[in-house]
């Protein structure tokens, strides 16, 4: 009994990693483009989980379709929310942006609030069965969905920033603005455009944990959870994001199993990636992938 639940927790673990790697790579995406730590990425998945919710209750539109319309508003919104309030700040200090965006994180998680209330609202049933076996384990059959939509982002991004022309230009604006706008790249798109993917990404999470846990106010929390693996892996890298989100998955389930088989404490599970967090920038404070800047005095 013991070992199955070693083994469950620890799948569970990896795939709640994915998960926290894709929504990292959200967060890493804004950073690299406009050095910018966005507060407000955890209301992009609470605003995506309800969008869904919304359309699929109110409109009574299939789910697919409602996940098509629901990524296509994010497009949408994200790109408004660079343009309208985040684009007149381009050259204002960065504390500045930072305490912009966390004015958004406030207002957005209000006016969710107003709009659809405080309480837990389940997703209409999307699968015929809430669970499957796999190899001898039960797991969850949205659990099994993200981890196929997670591994599915992860390629996308990779594509996307390899081999695509936006994705190239991307990555030259994120290394050197003046340099990218000398060859022609539109600095402003480049910012437009990551808010955009961010946003979309964002909510891909956002209705995958509805679906598991409901939709509610505490959605937004998610990505305070996902920072950890953030810093961890190094702000500005992108494998970085990934290993990191990996990294705080599995330990979170980790310390779950230790603290109801051994020690008792109840919530260490909550804790333990910062503690190792901290650990681990003591020794790395850069993160495991992150790049070291070094400054002349």
């Amino acid at each position: 009994m013991t070992t199955s639940l070693f083994v469950q927790l620890l799948v569970n673990g990896l795939i709640v990693g994915t998960l926290y790697g894709v929504v990292a790579m959200s967060f890493v995406l804004i950073y690299k483009a406009s050095q910018i730590v966005n507060f407000a990425q955890g209301e992009f998945l609470l605003i995506g989980a309800w969008v869904c919710w919304w359309i699929m209750t109110d409109l009574q539109l299939p789910f697919f379709w409602s996940f098509l319309f629901t990524l296509a508003f994010m497009v949408v919104f994200g790109i408004l929310l660079q343009v309208v309030v985040l684009r007149p700040l381009i050259g204002e200090p960065i504390i500045s942006v930072i305490m912009v965006t966390i004015g958004l994180s406030i207002f957005f998680q209000a006016m969710m609030k107003w709009m659809f209330g405080v309480f837990v609202q389940p997703f209409p049933p999307i699968f015929e069965t809430s669970s499957v076996t796999i190899l001898g384990l039960q797991v969850q059959t949205a659990y099994v969905m993200s981890l196929v939509i997670s591994l599915i982002a992860m390629g996308l991004f990779a594509w996307f920033f390899k081999f695509s022309k936006i994705g190239l230009a991307m990555r030259a604006t994120a290394f050197n603005q003046q340099v990218a706008q000398s060859l022609g790249v539109s600095v402003k798109q480049m910012f437009a455009i990551s808010w955009a993917i961010s946003a979309v990404v964002s909510a891909l999470a956002g209705v995958v944990v509805g679906i598991v846990n409901g939709v509610s106010a505490g959605l937004s929390l998610f990505g305070f959870k996902v920072f950890p693996a953030v810093i961890l892996g190094g702000l500005d890298s992108i494998i970085g994001a990934v290993v990191g989100g990996l990294i705080i998955g599995v330990l979170e389930n980790m310390a779950e199993y230790v603290d109801g088989q051994f020690l008792h404490i109840g919530n260490l599970y909550a804790v333990a990636p910062y503690y190792v967090l901290i650990i681990i920038l003591m020794i790395k404070p850069y993160g495991l992938f992150g790049t070291k800047n070094i400054e002349r005095v």
